[in-house]
């Protein structure tokens, strides 16, 4: 290849660091390292509301444990950059602005009321999309009078009316789209910052991208950007989709059943080049079916035509006989203690179990006694100490869902933050909060009645492995289906849950 291979990974910090994130860093740094291209970093943190400063380190410290070094980033500069989208918004008007003047993109005033109604009148046609094109072609004389009132507007690509997208998608071939089917997408937002779709495109102009490795999910919006490479009067990037990473059931790899969190892996004590070496098992397969091998080998062997099409089943079964390889092949007995006392039994962490201890341990036996749940995957659970009071299996399935949705939506997985969260909890069920809450969520935690204090032992965990051992207990109870789980929501953010659950013999 004559032209430098450029890639990126293009994460947003508006959550954990999710293994999706690590599954398409990978591939683009397997695939530039290759060709001895480039590799680059960008933060995409448009979504003003949601963005956080500490899920952007979180993600460049996860990418980092994945054994990942890029070329450019917000962190290692380079001459792209900014590499950061908050900081490029003059960039993103700019390039916005000459679609307008050029007229491939206009000013559309829609209200949501307006949208809503266009949206039910498309369905009942049976028409895809939710916008009709109505503020299409205003005149300018009519767009001058909304401005004067002050009317709020978003821009929008003039998408044409008639005939195909097309482009070549290089893991599945020719792929087409009736241009039909494809809304005039919002370039603006009305507070001025810039839709995904833009900044994207605009980004991967810019920096050279010629690259594009993202999963299978977005091959719906890839006419989209085609769209907005033609009106730019830009040559796209070659675009390769990975298949979705599936649950063992066959199913998108959903943050609400399993742990997704890069983090969530590092904490458990997975070795840095055992999960590489199971990622990139995702939707790849090495000749011979060979099933272990090193990342350098993976980039001497690429080869784009074994990239699978059908989904990446995300399996922990295959990712504990990787890691268990690797841990009798790389770690040498004679280090093995020393792997385990930095991971889990290092100074740092054993200090903060002292005082804890002190005062509840009769020989020093009991300590391990007292404390193993902090070293195991998963406590040991039963129904007994899950359902305190005669609870159904339902009602304390319902207790850890609605905890989980409490904890996500504050953003705090402290001791006060769960302190805060068990009280709501009680008060929206209308249960005994030391009877009711505090022994459900010890048990979820410990898989004890009793022990170490609970809201220590809770932060001391830390929020990954939480989370984990949350939907670890949603799991064994099994007692909510998708039906019941939608009351819930709705009870949920109506704030009224105390119907949905009796407790009996509470004094």
């Amino acid at each position: 290849m004559s032209q430098k291979i450029r890639t990126r990974i293009a994460p947003s910090p508006t959550g954990d660091p999710h293994v999706g994130t690590a599954y398409m860093a990978l591939f683009n740094y397997i695939y530039a390292k290759h060709y001895e291209g480039d590799f680059i970093l960008r933060i995409e943190d448009t979504d003003q509301n949601r963005s956080r400063p500490e899920y952007e380190k979180a993600i460049i410290d996860s990418l980092k444990w994945a054994k990942l070094k890029w070329d450019e980033g917000v962190d290692v500069g380079g001459e792209h950059g900014p590499y950061r989208q908050s900081e490029r918004t003059e960039i993103y008007r700019k390039y916005c602005n000459i679609l307008l003047e050029k007229k491939l993109a206009y000013k559309c005033f829609a209200t949501q009321d307006e949208l809503k109604a266009m949206r039910a009148v498309l369905a009942q046609k049976g028409q895809r999309g939710g916008y009709d094109g109505r503020y299409r072609n205003l005149s300018a004389e009519e767009i001058a009078e909304k401005e004067s009132q002050g009317v709020p507007y978003v821009v929008r690509l003039k998408v044409p009316l008639s005939g195909e997208c097309t482009f070549i998608d290089g893991a599945r071939g020719q792929i087409t789209t009736p241009c039909a089917d494809i809304d005039d997408q919002i370039l603006m937002k009305s507070d001025g910052f810039p839709t995904y779709h833009l900044a994207n495109v605009v980004d991967d102009h810019l920096m050279k991208i010629n690259v594009v490795i993202r999963g299978e999910e977005w091959i719906a919006s890839t006419p989209k950007h085609i769209l907005l490479y033609e009106a730019f009067g830009w040559e796209p990037p070659k675009f390769i989709h990975m298949p979705l990473l599936l649950d063992t059931n066959g199913k998108k790899l959903s943050k609400r059943k399993n742990p997704t969190s890069i983090e969530y892996y590092k904490d458990q004590g997975y070795l840095q080049n055992a999960f590489v070496n199971f990622m990139t098992l995702m939707g790849y397969s090495m000749p011979g079916d060979k099933e272990l091998y090193s990342l350098d080998e993976i980039i001497k062997s690429f080869d784009i035509k074994r990239i699978g099409t059908s989904g990446a089943i995300f399996d922990r079964k295959k990712l504990n006989w990787i890691n268990q390889h690797y841990i009798i092949n790389d770690v040498p007995v004679t280090n093995l203690w020393n792997e385990i006392q930095q991971w889990g039994l290092n100074e740092e962490f054993m200090q903060q179990l002292m005082p804890l201890a002190h005062t509840r341990i009769k020989t020093f036996a009991d300590f391990f006694q007292l404390f193993d749940f902090f070293f195991l995957d998963y406590p040991t659970l039963s129904e007994k100490i899950l359902c305190p009071k005669n609870l159904t299996t339902e009602a304390s399935a319902m207790i850890i869902q609605t905890l989980i949705w409490i904890l996500e939506e504050k953003q705090d997985w402290s001791r006060f933050g769960l302190e805060s969260a068990s009280q709501d909890l009680a008060k929206l069920f209308s249960v005994n909060h030391k009877k009711i809450i505090i022994p459900i969520i010890y048990a979820v935690l410990t898989g004890k009645l009793q022990g170490p204090p609970l809201y220590d032992s809770f932060q001391l965990l830390k929020k990954h492995r939480v989370r984990a051992r949350l939907l670890h207990a949603l799991q064994y109870l099994d007692s909510l289906s998708n039906k019941k789980l939608t009351i819930l929501k709705a009870a949920y953010d109506k704030k009224e849950c105390a119907h949905l659950i009796k407790v009996k013999a509470i004094s």
